[in-house]
């Protein structure tokens, strides 16, 4: 992310400006919640062997480039392209971009008096019945050329409060791009993984269908010899026309996986490659740094865009209460003036004013008194709204630790299941060939080794999926450095500014 020009903050007038006198509340950051946890409902038991789920390390930060733990350069590819190229996040820039200048303009309007400079002609005609004279009038030219200065008192902080809107204003909207920033990354990477898994699952039902299709060429050849019913011979051929129709929905889901890539990429479906994701060349991160409880806030930007909006309502409210005080006005002007243009700036032409003005609210039934209230009314919402912000955070940060957990031993069933499921099929297929067990108990066999080869394939892909949400959940490292000097320099910027 780009940092901001140089003239949009001046750090020592704007403190100083916003520690000084002003109406209205002075916002402070709200404090983050005293917990040591983020859930206290993790279900008991565990499956035998060691949990598939990667370990998570307390207190660590989360690189800035977390998709670089699963060591796919793909992935990593991947997610770049989509980082420069993606016009939602171009339109997050772009937002941002307007309103740093926005800010930058009313810096300069409030902290700054105006000087406008102007030069004008006139050339007019007068009646003689001004003067008490009857006439054709009189015919003359004027020429002025000045230099004008204008003022507005900030002794009630209206204009301090203005500047701290529009400061926060740009803080909600750099926090606002980060949190699209990582929704993109975090789309990106959950879709390949998608992908990948919708790729494996093909792979292994057309690797069914072919078995199953070698077993229907026996089954044919016993029944025409006549050592196998014609009801068992339909029941397999049932079994494979069944195996047949999920291949299309499959195919489907993956083809239209491959175009929300190419989406979230910024290029069009059909104007682009893009490389094909396998679960197999995916790596499972065995550690995953977990922030602390207590610095969730501040590394979540959608909390931090809720608090940026905070800090604007309360602002509004300073606003609002300066409006109720005087407003004072001051003006000056220096030129000259002469009937000819050659005759500017000579002695005897030189013209000036001096000016200053009151202007303090008497009756307004009731009006600014009601944008007050209503300014407050508005602080209370965005208030309750920062609230239900960090409530959403500390939920998805529980739900997918729970997800991970959850995963790894669903992951570690779905291993042991398709183990015994592959140990049984080839048991069962050896007992039929020797004529111990009948056709529907292989039929059922294959069917159960279909289901859990497919279930496995799921586990994994979801357990991968899973890891990227918590990553997004815990604020996607956007204040790291590592890998990413932009994001440092607009959280210094932020600090700062705060």
């Amino acid at each position: 992310m780009r940092a901001m020009p140089r003239n949009v903050f001046t750090p020592v007038v704007l403190s100083l400006m916003i520690s000084g006198c002003a109406v209205g509340p002075d916002f402070s950051s709200p404090e983050a919640p005293k917990v040591t946890a983020y859930s206290n409902e993790y279900p008991e038991g565990e499956p035998a062997g060691t949990s598939a789920q990667p370990k998570l390390k307390e207190a660590e930060s989360i690189p800035a480039l977390w998709w670089q733990l699963f060591e796919s350069e793909e992935l990593e590819q991947l997610v770049a392209l989509g980082l420069q190229q993606s016009p939602t996040l171009a339109a997050a820039k772009a937002r941002l971009k307007a309103t740093e200048e926005t800010f930058s303009a009313d810096q300069s309007s409030i902290l700054f008096p105006a000087v406008d400079a102007s030069l004008n002609s006139s050339r007019q005609k007068i009646s003689g019945a001004t003067f008490g004279n009857v006439g054709n009038g009189s015919l003359f030219t004027v020429h002025n050329a000045s230099v004008g200065v204008s003022y507005s008192l900030d002794l009630f902080g209206g204009g301090q409060r203005y500047l701290e809107y529009g400061l926060a204003q740009v803080e909600f909207e750099r926090f606002q791009m980060q949190a699209a920033r990582i929704t993109l990354a975090s789309n990106i990477v959950t879709t390949a993984i998608n992908e990948a898994s919708l790729r494996q699952q093909i792979i292994a039902l057309q690797e069914i269908i072919t078995a199953e299709e070698e077993q229907l060429k026996v089954a044919e050849l016993q029944f025409e010899i006549g050592v196998m019913a014609k009801a068992d011979l339909l029941s397999q051929r049932t079994a494979m026309a069944q195996a047949r129709t999920q291949l299309p929905a499959l195919q489907k889901a993956l083809a239209q996986s491959r175009h929300q890539l190419a989406t979230l990429t910024g290029r069009l479906p059909g104007e682009v490659t893009l490389p094909q994701f396998k679960l197999g060349a995916l790596t499972m991160p065995q550690e995953i740094p977990l922030t602390l409880p207590s610095k969730l806030t501040r590394q979540r930007p959608d909390v931090r865009a809720a608090e940026a909006a905070l800090h604007q309502a309360s602002a509004q409210v300073g606003i609002a209460t300066a409006n109720l005080y005087p407003n004072i006005n001051l003006s000056g002007s220096y030129g000259t003036e002469a009937v000819k243009f050659g005759g500017l700036f000579t002695a005897g032409t030189t013209i000036w004013g001096l000016g200053a003005g009151v202007l303090q609210p008497l009756f307004r039934g009731g009006e600014l008194h009601a944008r007050k209230r209503a300014a407050v009314a508005k602080f209370e919402q965005a208030a309750a709204e920062y609230r239900a912000s960090v409530l959403g955070a500390f939920q998805d940060v529980a739900d997918a630790l729970l997800a991970l957990e959850m995963d790894g031993r669903q992951l570690e069933l779905q291993k042991q299941s398709e183990q015994m499921a592959s140990e049984t099929l080839k048991l069962v297929n050896l007992q039929h060939e020797q004529g111990a067990v009948s056709f529907l108990t292989l039929l059922n066999a294959q069917q159960q080794y279909q289901q859990s080869r497919i279930s496995l394939i799921q586990a994994r892909a979801t357990l991968y999926a899973d890891t990227a949400a918590l990553m997004h959940a815990l604020g996607g490292g956007w204040w790291n450095p590592q890998g990413d000097h932009s994001a440092q320099t607009d959280k210094n910027n932020s600090e700062k500014q705060l």
